[in-house]
């Protein structure tokens, strides 16, 4: 069932047992992704939206030259394509980084949640507008940081995202991605990827093994990464 999607919105605003079963209701049906496989497609004409229930998926565009940008990671509790409630067709695709439990909500049921649940429909545009606030942060910081610092403050965005689901122990989370795809989402070569690891790690900011991701000194790390946490919105308030 899609705890996850009540953590993350209980993140923002207190939920209601009538919304808690309601949202339990968007797990009737599911699917698994596995790893490298698409669970939208540039081009598709969604009939439901697709919510993370556990893994990693990342947005991405192909460009024709083959070469491949990666646009956002999504996490559990993340909707991938809430946006395709109100698109003619997808504009981009979506990969899973991991292999992918994904619930498949229909368009037909947000749409008479955006008539009959005016709170949760707040919160679930609410969680667009996050979305949308994480592309932006992106395009600041892979304009304006460095590669060392692009890859800080992607690092202390998704653990900050991952305890809000509870996919956190201590300062450790798992990060199943490659470098490669890494290097997709940073817009780096494979070779700069591998020296902006080893920075952070002969830095002391962090331990990376496979992975497991372990943050070694989170203020620093957030100091390197020019990292405010303020653009997440995580704190709960009257939405």
């Amino acid at each position: 069932m899609p705890h996850c999607l009540k953590l993350n919105l209980s993140a923002r605003d207190r939920l209601t047992d009538a919304e808690c079963a309601i949202i339990d209701q968007m797990g009737a049906r599911q699917k698994l992704v596995p790893a490298k496989h698409d669970i939208v497609r540039e081009g598709d004409i969604p009939t439901e939206s697709c919510l993370v229930l556990s893994g990693f998926s990342a947005r991405y565009h192909l460009l024709a030259n083959g070469k491949r940008q990666i646009s956002a990671i999504h996490v559990s509790g993340d909707f991938v394509d809430l946006h395709s409630l109100l698109l003619n067709e997808m504009d981009h695709g979506v990969v899973a980084l991991s292999d992918c439990q994904v619930a498949l909500v229909p368009h037909r049921m947000l749409r008479e949640l955006t008539e009959t649940e005016p709170h949760l429909s707040r919160l679930l545009w609410l969680s667009t507008l996050i979305d949308a606030a994480v592309h932006r942060r992106w395009l600041v910081t892979s304009g304006r940081l460095s590669a060392s610092a692009q890859l800080a403050h992607l690092l202390c965005e998704i653990f900050l995202r991952l305890q809000v689901v509870e996919l956190v122990d201590g300062n450790r989370f798992s990060f199943p991605i490659s470098q490669v795809e890494l290097s997709d989402a940073l817009g780096l070569s494979t070779v700069h990827m591998n020296r902006t690891i080893r920075d952070l790690r002969e830095h002391e900011l962090v331990s990376w093994k496979g992975s497991e991701v372990t943050i070694l000194n989170w203020d620093r790390l957030a100091e390197h990464g020019d990292f405010d946490a303020a653009y997440l919105n995580i704190g709960q308030q009257a939405r």
